[in-house]
């Protein structure tokens, strides 16, 4: 989970549609953009909405934000195949020598998409508690494997019925050792801490 030795620290930011993946990458970006050289790459099926909304955001100048259209299933272009992922790195590298960040959003995906270990250095993973408290002992590779979960919107979990200290209690089984983090990035809650473990992991 270190920098890569030829490049930016890579982060892979996965979830399903609608858990807030373009939310954090928004937050993160304005969190880091002041004490380092940060890009983005966000993967759409077809189209590059989700560049188009972090540009509006004003989360990046627009040169930092390139989107790529993964047409098919976006999985692919997160594990099997990197190539169109990996060019668009290689292209902001040369346009950007000094990038130190980049992170990588994955089109919506389910709890089984992974991102491949060529591709990205560090995986977050994004779950909703919209999706209901029984999310992170469904398991799949999202929630035991990636490097931090991120259990997002607890603000509404009130509105929903989610009990978090059921989600609490099972993404720690799920996940033994491996950390989560609950966040209500609406109201920027919990960022802090997913910046100190990407300064920590990564070696920032």
């Amino acid at each position: 989970m270190m920098k890569s030795k030829n490049g930016p620290l890579r982060v892979g930011i996965g979830g399903p549609v609608g858990s807030g993946k373009t939310a954090l990458t928004e937050k993160l970006c304005k969190a880091m953009r002041d004490d380092y050289s940060v890009a983005v790459v966000t993967n759409d099926i077809y189209t590059r909405e989700d560049a188009d909304a972090l540009i509006r955001m004003q989360a990046l100048s627009s040169d930092r934000v390139v989107g790529v259209e993964t047409g098919g299933c976006p999985h692919t272009a997160i594990r099997e195949d990197a190539s169109i992922n990996l060019k668009a790195i290689a292209d902001l590298n040369a346009r950007i020598p000094d990038l130190e960040v980049v992170f990588i959003e994955s089109g919506g995906d389910n709890l089984a998409a992974t991102f491949s270990p060529d591709l990205a250095d560090i995986t977050l993973y994004v779950i909703s508690v919209c999706q209901g408290e029984e999310i992170p002992r469904k398991g799949g590779p999202g929630i035991t494997r990636s490097d931090l979960l991120i259990i997002n919107k607890t603000d509404l979990a009130p509105h929903v019925g989610v009990d978090l200290e059921v989600m609490e209690r099972d993404a720690g089984k799920m996940r033994s050792e491996r950390p989560f983090v609950f966040t209500d990035l609406k109201r920027g809650a919990g960022v802090e801490q997913i910046v100190s473990f990407l300064q920590q992991s990564g070696g920032l």
